[in-house]
C-alpha cells in the first residue's frame, strides 16, 4: 500500500510540472491549462479566454514561476476549448502525457490539477461517474463526469488517469458533479479531425444591422448577408435566398462568423437559422444531411 501511495505521489509531481495558470483580460479571468507541446502550445477552456476586456490579453504562469505572454491560436465556443501560444521561443517545456478518454470506465481513479481559488496545484481525487453528451457546454461532443472536486481556477486543468495521463479537461461543475472535456475530442480538434458534415452552401459577408431591426429582434449589432447560394445545397433546400440577412443560429445571435462555424462544428442533421428578408423576420430549419453523390461534408 506504500509503494502504490508513492508511486502515486511521484506521478502527481511529474503531471504538476505540465500544469500552468491562465490570467485574461488583465487578470479578471484565472484558471488553468496544459502544457500540451514543449515548443509552447497551452491547451485550456475558451471560457478563462474570454472573460474581462475581450479576453484579449493572455498570460501563462508555468510551475516555477515564469511568466509569459500568449497569443489565442484557435479557440472553440462550442467545445469550450482554446489553444495559447506563447510569445517566446521555447523548446523544452514539460508537455503532459495525453492518455486515452476512450478506455476510461465508470469507476476509475482519476485526479484533477488546478489552482481553485488561486491555491496554486491542488490535487483532488474521485472517480468517473458517468459519461454523456456535452449539451451544457453548447456542443455535440462527450464529457466525462466524475464526482472530484472543482472551483474557480480549476477550468482548464487537466483530469488524469492513474497513470498520470491526461485523459480530459475540466471545464465546469454541474450540480455536485464535474464535467471534463474529454483529452480524445480535444486531440481531434487540434488536429482538425472533425466528423464529416455537410457545407451550408452559401456565400456570406458582414452587415450592420439597422436601430430598429436591433431594438425590435433584440438581435447584435452585426448580421450575415447572403450573397450568393449554391443549388442543390442545404441552404438552397432550406430555401434561403441571395438578400437574405443571417440574424441568428442555435439560439444565439450572429456577430461575425464564429457563431456561426462554431454551431456548425457542432451540428447534427439540421440547425436552425434567424433570418431577416425584407424587414421581416424568420426561423428557418436548414436540413444538413447529404442529399445524392457528391453531397460531402
Amino acid at each position: 500500500m506504500e509503494a502504490i501511495s508513492s508511486a502515486s505521489a511521484r506521478m502527481i509531481e511529474r503531471a504538476s510540472e505540465s500544469v500552468v495558470q491562465v490570467r485574461s483580460g488583465g487578470g479578471r479571468g484565472v484558471g488553468a491549462g496544459v502544457i500540451w507541446d514543449k515548443e509552447g502550445l497551452v491547451l485550456t477552456n475558451y471560457h478563462v479566454v474570454t472573460r474581462g476586456r475581450r479576453g484579449r490579453r493572455v498570460r501563462v504562469i508555468l510551475r516555477d514561476g515564469q511568466r509569459f505572454d500568449a497569443e489565442i491560436a484557435r479557440r472553440s465556443r462550442g467545445l469550450d476549448l482554446a489553444l495559447l501560444q506563447l510569445r517566446e521561443s521555447l523548446s523544452d517545456l514539460p508537455a503532459v502525457s495525453v492518455g486515452d478518454s476512450d478506455a476510461l470506465r465508470v469507476g476509475e481513479l482519476v485526479f484533477a490539477i488546478g489552482h481553485p481559488w488561486g491555491r496554486l496545484g491542488t490535487i483532488t481525487a474521485g472517480i468517473v461517474s458517468g459519461m454523456g453528451l456535452m449539451r451544457e457546454l453548447g456542443g455535440r461532443a462527450r464529457y466525462i463526469q466524475s464526482d472530484i472536486t472543482l472551483a474557480p481556477g480549476n477550468s482548464g486543468g487537466p483530469l488524469l488517469n492513474a497513470r498520470g495521463e491526461a485523459v480530459g479537461i475540466n471545464a465546469m461543475i454541474f450540480g455536485s458533479l464535474a464535467l471534463s472535456i474529454p483529452v480524445n475530442a480535444a486531440s481531434a480538434w487540434l488536429a482538425g479531425m472533425k466528423e464529416r458534415r455537410p457545407r451550408l452552401g452559401i456565400r456570406m459577408l458582414p452587415v450592420e444591422l439597422p436601430a430598429t431591426l436591433r431594438r425590435e429582434d433584440r438581435s447584435g449589432k452585426s448580421g450575415l448577408m447572403v450573397v450568393a447560394v449554391e443549388d442543390g445545397s442545404p441552404a438552397d433546400r432550406a430555401g434561403l435566398l441571395v438578400g437574405d440577412v443571417l440574424l441568428g443560429v442555435a439560439g444565439e445571435t450572429l456577430d461575425g462568423f464564429e457563431p456561426l462555424l462554431d454551431a456548425f462544428a457542432h451540428a447534427g442533421d439540421a440547425m436552425r437559422l434567424r433570418v431577416a428578408r425584407g424587414g421581416v423576420v424568420f426561423e428557418v430549419e436548414v436540413d444538413l444531411r447529404a442529399r445524392g453523390p457528391g453531397r460531402a461534408a
